[in-house]
């Protein structure tokens, strides 16, 4: 049978057609013109297109140059080409009309692009003519006009994006993604203008350099400068001090000199950030900062800006993308096929059976199809067969791994003359396997799978390899590449590398993607600057390599730069912004999408995830039932236990509880096993029922007399006495082992009533244990059998909780048998007492914490208490911890003190701190071990790894102490102590539970991290083992350039040595500083190929993207330019794929930990919704002062659009101010202080408003309110000091500074008024809140390493990467020098430098300490920085990576796809605001009724229609809350469980327990519904009754109730006629002092419309004011619904004061106004004062 045919039955319907994403080709069949919709024309073409890139990839000045023939070979093609696609043109607009017609060609996009096309065409032959007629020079500017040209590979590319969907559908989706990615982008630029505002405040203009005494400050030339050049400081108490033989000058260069960035302006500094941001020379800025300001500023403005620029705002570009890729991605799916497809459609599989299990497998594994003996056929099928293939790989590899290039004269030759023989052996051998595999398989049988594929390749290119014309050439990759079969050894491996690459489409559109990309960026580029005569530019190889490595961010700047400053000043604004942009699509988009491919191929689909949500609870369920080996110690041991004598019945007081293990003996009886085979053999197959006893009896009668008994009665005796102890037991709640009833007595106790079962679903666990299978008479039923009536999950679900309770319980049982028969079980050190008043005290001790959640004596619910953040963080951990904490973090901070110069061994103020953690650390595990015990107890202190820390870090601080050594030998045991003592931070990790959470959820996906790490390692040895094959040996030059054979390298020369990055030139009488050094041949500095090992350490490097330019840069200028592709091939699939194999395995195992990985779609969405309904709070917005007309007018002109676009335009205005520095010397400050001062003015003003219209209580309810109020004040204090106060030039300095940092604290406002900033801004500051333990953790561990390093490196010479700023001398150096490492910037160069050994150093005498040599250590330095790398760069700072995805789907969903959209909440907040007028965030249960009736949307209630649903929303709330009070959160929660398909979008527990409340809900309703109605009736009845009675009293009264219903008729008539009619609206409208009305029916309204503070609203509510008093008067209809009884009345009252036309006069209604404003704030004040009373 067919794999194809297991699937499903194939549809009788044809594929869908897949169109192009391209124009319409035939609209109009014009038979003049048909030529052009012929399929062999669009071939033409799409060639032509690819002929127009070539042509145009040729046309540079070089090319030319060395091939003097494609200068007319190009323009023959060119000619071609534009004559094609101009005939094309016509042709498209006779059929589709030029302007007019169906679809005009003008108007069509498409069209458009390639009219364009066809103009740069025509350009670029024109052009070309007049150079061949040299009318134009060859070296003109005007090749910029043939960039646009291989923009027409668009053409070429387009025709393969095919969909199975309809191109507006596409065009949304981009447009969709596009606005995303522009949001993203706006909220990074906003990130940058704000770093950008704060470099030109922090550090302006920073030229100060330190030249010669002697030198004129305005003739500063090359020579003058320090070697190398120093920035300084002029201030003499910050920065760098020049030494005493030169001083400090400022330079006035321009740009083309100094460099194109700094902090000079607004734009040098922005551009500056941008580069900094790119982690690519930010390190050298900082620097320069440092030495010319003061320390702090440099640190602190680079490490903030790297971690929110570098590590945040720009990793929610990954999430953008992501986003976009699932959107899209079923979309797609047509094109890139169906996921986890296999490969071989027509595999044929053999179904086979053994003793316990069948499976599939291949028909080649089963049997074979060829004419090989059947031993043959059954030994390439057997297990050894596979074994010694595997051996023979291995094998290989470790041979040809041992070649080593050594430089001692022997050519390759000799070298190689051992290793041949060896490895045509290993061709024969593999040649043969292929061979013998096809014997015994068939050719074609063989042929069909991929794998045997790849063999024969193999096999046949490592044939040719042995050919001595292609030994050591490129062939040599067939023979490296033979390790890669031993990913077929490992299944797990396989399975890991088909999951990631098994889907190839998608991997390879994206590849094919991204090299279309750079040829065509490279090809516009080298148009762009090929006229700079800029060797980077001048080919189209050139450019191909220099596009390319911005790609990869190594060495980026320096390409712009140089590229800069061949350009004129005003181009060169634009070439920045040609190469940001480039590098900001590259980077950030096709990198981000290797990312998000790599997350889909390890997505599972729908049905996958459902499958694996059971099998995980069904995992979730089983907890180890066996104790650990520390505590089955005991069970080696025999019993002692402890007996007990009774001399009382069991009815004269409640028996105590007897030992499990004693009653076991009795009640256990192996006869009663054989007696039931059923029950054993039952128990035995359902694995969910662990164990059970018999049905336990109660005690009915006395027990029978001892002195009579046999071992029968005695048996029944103690059974019976059993019993009736556990009944006691279970009615008075003990907490003990309950007996689970068995399944045999299920039938005759089952529930009948499925009200039972769903109300059992409710509760606490443990209640539902106890008192759920009691009987009325207080025996023990079974386990309720309604669940079978249900769905199967629902049955399923109760086994899987039952399953858990009874392995917790055995497990339980188990403890507590052996505390029972082992005395020195559970005893600290076996000396104190289990249950001594010692133990118990230091286990209050030690087990003493802070309670954050207190809970009210009266009402037992929790208190709410302000800062609960602080409350929680306080009761993290215990008292006890805490300490500890503290006297840990102290006694860090004691180690950074430490240098090699300032030891602790000869310091007493360091030995303090060090004594009082080791006595502090030893009184704290000296109570923890007698409160839990050491090692032998359940909760002893060596229980997991995080014990064993706490312990190895104590012997070793207690250790170090006793011993203090004061002579420390390089690589001694003294070392390594000290070594092991810098593990003391992370004590903290173990301390707080939640560092131990992010720990423990690492290791937990170390099987992934392996699993890639071991694809990596492969990958680098074929690479390794291929250079060093072709490379070794050849690499080593003479490092005098003149000097190329080795004989004649020796002797001194001398050599240019660096001074400065600036463009700076010596005098004509002076020459470049050189110096004498020897001549050496070597092989480059910090790599070679000589030998296996070297060459991975240098591709490992080139991983991270550091050092392979290096390694491009030699292999062009001493092997060819060939060569170079070797590099790049490898950069390209070790850092594309191999690195965002890393980024994806980690936030899939972080996605698995959080419980989301295994989440449907629907899950998801309801997981993000319940996220976003928790942050969600109500509005800070008082509603508008109805009653008040002036506070109205201020409340409408305050929430007016324009009036926030006004504000938001005068913050941006005031953030301008500040783009250049604001220095007390400068002419123009005190005019931008004035005008600073001017718009704080109008700040001022804003809140003043503000306040009139929400009165002060409820502005202060917003927080965003509070901060415009602060920086208001601050800056009105910064406007009273500037201006009042005369001043210094210091202190106008420090007033200056006051104003820019308001202006700043102004400038974070705008994302407030901003919805997509705001939305990207929570999403940021939620990531670092919750990434708080994720970054104290990798500080920890940086601290360690810190630490660490300046004891192995603090001495270390300086060299290329180390240096009088970048060293390890002191701990706080060593955290900037690790926080540089982090980034990535030049952290190989630090590696080397700390690998130095002698003869490159000085060695330390035999007996001297370490702080004496200045000698690295090869070995330690490899395995610190690799294994420091690694840790935070591929793993920790991933995780960051995936909280922001995370906590970006949960801000910024899509309004379509989520299940309550912004707006939604939106309106609920709206609405609750209406209700709860004093803002308290509680209402009472009464008035939910009011706001279900205000909704709208998706939330909508219509009590009419929906008028069931209506009570069961009202009802719910009343029952969970008892009649209460219920919060904004309750109410919200409610409606998004019922605006959801519960079904779908919950987890099998939550939707059991909400379908059982929705039950226990419908039958309660319908219980009252139908009580009312019976009520109903019989007052119905009774009133008939009583009309009864009243019709004859009636009948005999009626003349006299006729005379006074005429009394009463006259006298209403009177009352009528005295009562003033009302004014008409249009009298109203001119001075009416209108009270404010507080009926909700007119809130309603204005709830309705488009905006509370809409004008157009508020105008036409005046229009209509006349009648809605009227009705107010009168009394509505839905008033009652809508206020409470008291209200409606009051408002209907005739006492109630009414407003007439001119009774009152602006002056008193102006005063009324302020009374009430006042009256309304004291009133909000004393409600929020007894609320939180």
């Amino acid at each position: 049978m067919k794999s194809k045919m297991l699937g499903r039955k194939p549809s009788l319907r044809s594929e869908p057609i897949l169109s192009d994403y391209g124009p319409d080709e035939s609209l109009n069949e014009n038979a003049d013109i048909d030529w052009v919709n012929k399929v062999w024309v669009r071939h033409l073409l799409r060639l032509c297109a690819l002929l127009s890139l070539v042509s145009v990839s040729l046309n540079t000045r070089k090319t030319f140059d060395e091939w003097q023939a494609l200068r007319l070979i190009t323009f023959i093609v060119d000619a071609f080409v534009t004559f094609m696609f101009t005939a094309e043109m016509v042709a498209k607009m006779h059929i589709r009309g030029l302007l007019g017609g169906e679809s005009p060609y003008l108007k069509d996009h498409w069209c458009q692009f390639d009219a364009s096309m066809v103009f740069f065409l025509w350009v670029s032959v024109i052009l070309q003519v007049f150079e061949l007629m040299s009318m134009v020079h060859v070296h003109s500017f005007l090749s910029v006009l043939r960039a646009p040209r291989p923009l027409i590979m668009v053409r070429f590319i387009r025709v393969f994006l095919k969909f199975s969907m309809p191109k507006s559908r596409i065009n949304q989706i981009l447009l969709r993604s596009s606005q995303q990615i522009y949001n993203v982008t706006l909220f990074f630029l906003f990130f940058m203008c704000l770093y950008a505002l704060l470099g030109v405040q922090f550090f302006g203009r920073m030229n100060n350099h330190c030249v010669k005494n002697s030198t004129d400050p305005n003739d500063v030339k090359l020579n003058d400068l320090a070697v190398p050049d120093t920035y300084c400081s002029l201030s003499p108490g910050s920065g760098y001090q020049c030494p005493t033989a030169m001083k400090c000058v400022t330079l006035h260069s321009s740009s083309y000199v100094v460099g194109f960035n700094g902090f000079d302006e607004f734009a040098t500094s922005i551009f500056t950030v941008y580069e900094a941001s790119s982690q690519e020379g930010w390190v050298y800025v900082m620097y320069r900062a440092v030495d010319s300001l003061p320390g702090w500023r440099g640190l602190v403005y680079f490490t903030t800006m790297i971690f929110f620029l570098a590590w945040l705002v720009k990793n929610v570009f990954i999430a953008v993308i992501m986003e976009t890729f699932n959107e899209i991605r079923v979309q797609f799916q047509q094109m890139w096929g169906t996921r986890g497809q296999i490969s071989e459609e027509y595999t044929t599989y053999v179904l086979t059976g053994t003793d316990t299990s069948w499976k599939l497998i291949t028909a080649e594994d089963s049997g074979s199809r060829g004419s090989a003996p059947a031993l043959l056929q059954r030994v390439i099928q057997s297990a050894g067969y596979h074994l010694v293939v595997m051996a023979a790989i291995l094998t290989n590899a470790y041979i040809s791994s041992r070649v080593q290039f050594r430089h001692d004269g022997s050519t390759v030759y000799e070298l190689y003359r051992d290793i041949y023989p060896i490895e045509v052996g290993f061709t024969i051998f593999f040649d043969l396997e292929v061979v013998v595999k096809v014997w015994c398989m068939g050719f074609s049988t063989y042929w069909k799978r991929s794998i045997h594929k790849f063999e024969t390749v193999l096999a046949v290119g490592s044939t040719f390899h042995l050919l001595p014309l292609f030994y050591n050439s490129a062939f040599t990759y067939f023979q490296v590449l033979r390790i890669v079969r031993l990913i077929k050894a490992s299944p797990l491996l396989e399975d890991f590398v088909f999951k990631i690459f098994g889907p190839g489409k998608k991997l390879g559109s994206l590849i094919i993607f991204t090299m279309c990309l750079l040829i065509i960026t490279s090809s516009i580029s080298m148009q762009l600057f090929c006229f700079l005569n800029f060797q980077k530019f001048e080919t189209f190889p050139d450019a191909f390599m220099s596009m390319f490595q911005i790609l990869t961010q190594e060495g980026w700047v320096d390409v712009m730069d140089e590229t800069m400053s061949l350009t004129q000043p005003a181009i060169v604004p634009l070439v920045a912004i040609y190469f940001i942009l480039y590098h900001l699509f590259v980077t950030l988009i096709v990198l981000s999408l290797f990312v998000a491919v790599i997350l889909d191929n390890l997505e599972l689909d729908e049905d996958i995830k459902k499958l694996r949500q059971l099998r995980a609870r069904e995992q979730s369920a089983g907890i180890q039932e066996t104790l650990p080996l520390r505590l089955r110690v005991f069970e080696k041991f025999p019993d002692r236990p402890q007996m007990a004598r009774l001399h009382k019945l069991p009815a004269d007081f409640t028996l105590q509880k007897v030992r499990e293990s004693f009653m076991r003996n009795f009640v256990e009886d192996p006869d009663e096993e054989e007696d039931q085979p059923g029950m054993k053999a039952c128990s035995r197959g359902r694995e969910v029922l662990a164990y059970r006893r018999a049905r336990i009896r109660k005690l009915l009668h006395k027990t029978t007399s001892a002195r009579k008994s046999d071992a029968n009665q005695k048996s029944i005796g103690v059974r019976s006495l059993v019993d009736d102890c556990n009944n006691h037991r279970l009615l008075l709640g003990d907490s003990g082992q309950l007996p689970t009833p068995g399944k045999g007595l299920a039938a005759k106790s089952r529930f009948e009533n499925a009200k039972s079962m769903r109300r059992s679903m409710r509760g606490s666990l443990k209640v539902k244990q106890t008192y759920d299978h009691l009987k009325e008479n207080g025996d023990v039923g079974a386990l309720s059998g309604a669940a079978n009536a249900r769905n199967p999950h629902d049955f399923d679900i109760k086994l899987l909780q039952a399953k858990r309770q009874q392995a917790e319980m055995k497990r339980n049982q188990r403890e507590e048998d052996l505390r029972e028969n082992h005395p020195y079980f559970d005893t600290p050190l076996f000396v104190i007492g289990r249950e001594s008043r010692f133990r118990k005290l230091c286990q209050m001790i030690v087990n003493a914490r802070y309670n954050s959640r207190q809970k009210d004596p009266v009402t037992g619910q929790e208190r709410k208490v302000r800062y609960k953040g602080l409350h929680n963080l306080l009761g993290l951990v215990t008292y006890l911890d805490w300490v500890m904490i503290l006297i840990t973090t102290v006694s860090c901070a004691s180690m950074m003190f430490e240098t090699p110069t300032f030891r602790v061994q000869e310091n007493w103020q360091l030995q303090v701190s060090e004594y009082i953690f080791v006595v502090a650390m030893s009184v704290e595990l000296a109570l923890k071990v007698l409160a839990d015990g050491l090692l032998f107890t359940p909760k002893s202190l060596i229980r997991d790894v995080g014990g064993l820390l706490d312990l190895f870090i104590y012997v070793v601080s207690l250790v170090f102490l006793l011993w203090m050594p004061d002579v420390v030998e390089p690589v001694s045991w003294e070392q390594l102590l000290l070594i092991v003592r810098c593990l003391r931070p992370l004590r903290i990790v173990y301390l707080v539970p939640h560092m131990r959470t992010v720990v423990r959820e690492l290791c937990r996906g170390f099987k992934e991290i392996l699993l890639v790490s071991v694809l990596l390692i492969l990958l680098l040895y074929v690479f390794a083992s291929y250079g060093v094959q072709l490379f070794g040996g050849r690499l080593a030059r003479c490092n005098d350039p003149a000097i190329l054979r080795r004989e004649e390298c020796v002797g001194l020369f001398e050599r240019e040595i660096f001074v400065t990055k600036m463009k700076m030139t010596h005098r004509e009488n002076e020459t470049y500083p050189m110096i004498l050094v020897p001549r050496v041949w070597a092989n480059p500095r910090r790599f070679n190929f000589d030998k296996i090992g070297n060459a991975m350490l240098a591709l490992f490097e080139v991983l991270s993207f550091k050092g392979w330019l290096d390694i491009r840069d030699v292999l062009i200028k001493r092997l060819g330019p060939v060569q170079s592709i070797y590099i790049h091939i490898f950069v390209f699939i070790g850092c594309m794929i191999g690195l965002t194999l890393f980024v994806g395995v980690v936030i899939a195992n972080y996605s698995e930990n959080k419980g989301t990985a295994l989440l449907t779609v629907d899950q998801r969405r309801w997981c993000d919704l319940k996220k976003r309904l928790k942050i969600a709070q109500p509005l800070h917005l008082p509603p508008r002062p109805d009653g008040r007309r002036w506070r109205a007018v201020v409340y409408d002109f305050t929430q007016n659009i324009i009036f926030k676009r006004f504000v938001a335009m005068l913050v941006i205005t005031n953030s301008s101010l500040i783009c250049v520095q604001w220095d007390y010397a400068a002419v123009y400050t005190p005019y931008l202080a004035v005008v600073s001062s001017v718009l704080n003015l109008f700040f001022m003003l804003e809140v003043v408003m503000k306040m009139i219209a929400f009165s002060p209580r409820g502005y202060w309810q917003s927080r965003r309110n509070r901060y415009d109020l602060f920086v208001t004040v601050l800056g009105l204090i910064w406007v009273i000091l500037n201006f009042t106060f005369p001043m210094t030039k210091m202190q106008k300095n420090y007033t200056n500074s006051l104003g820019f940092i308001c202006i700043i604290l102004r400038f974070f406002t705008i994302t407030g008024k901003h919805a997509t900033l705001k939305m990207l801004m929570l999403t940021v500051v939620v990531s670092v809140y919750k990434s708080f333990f994720i970054i104290m953790g990798m500080f920890l561990l940086l601290l360690s390493y810190a630490f660490a390093g300046t004891i192995l490196f603090g001495t270390v010479k300086y060299g290329e990467g180390i240096g009088r700023q970048a060293n390890f001398k002191t701990a706080p150096n060593s955290i900037v020098m690790l926080f540089r490492i982090v980034t990535g910037e030049d952290w190989n160069q630090i590696m080397h430098d700390c690998m130095v050994e002698p003869p490159s150093c000085t060695p330390a005498a035999r007996g001297s300490s370490y702080w004496l040599t200045d000698c690295g250590n090869f070995t330690v330095a490899l395995v610190f920085f690799c294994s420091f790398y690694v840790i935070i760069t591929y793993i920790v700072l991933n995780l960051l990576v995936a909280i922001i995805m995370e906590n970006f789907s949960l801000f910024y969903s899509n309004e379509e796809d989520a299940l309550l959209s912004y707006a939604d909440i939106r309106n609920f907040q709206n609405t609750w605001n209406v209700v709860d007028k004093n803002q308290r965030g509680v209402i009472p249960v009464r008035k939910v009724k009011f706001i279900l009736r205000l909704l709208k949307g998706r939330l909508e209630v219509d009590p009419q229609k929906d008028r069931l649903l209506f009570k069961h929303m009202c009802y719910e709330l009343e029952r969970l809350h008892n009649g209460e009070e219920v919060t904004f959160h309750d109410v919200l929660n409610m409606l998004s469980y019922r605006s959801v398909d519960i079904r779908k979008s919950l987890q099998l527990e939550e939707l059991l327990a909400r379908e059982e409340l929705e039950y226990i809900i419908e039958e309660e309703v319908a219980k009252q519904t139908i009580r009312q109605w019976l009520d109903g009736c019989l007052k119905r009845i009774r009133a008939r009754e009583q009309s009864s009675l009243i019709a004859g009293l009636r009948a005999t009264n009626e003349q006299a109730l006729m005379r006074l219903n005429e009394e009463r008729r006259l006298e209403r008539e009177k009352e009528k006629e005295e009562e003033p009619a009302d004014p008409p609206p249009r009298q109203r409208k001119k001075g009416v002092c209108m009270g404010r009305s507080d009926s909700v029916g007119s809130a309603a309204r204005k709830f309705l419309t488009p905006s509370l503070s809409d004008a157009s609203v508020v105008k036409d509510k005046e229009r209509t004011a006349s009648k809605r008093r009227a009705r107010s008067a009168v009394g509505n209809k839905s008033l009652p619904d809508v206020n409470e009884a008291g209200e409606a009345a009051a408002l209907a009252s005739p006492d109630t004061p009414r407003p007439v036309a001119g009774s009152c006069p602006p002056a008193a209604a102006a005063w009324s106004d302020v009374t009430g404003w006042w009256a309304d704030h004291c009133e909000l004040t004393a409600q929020e004062d007894s609320s939180s009373v």
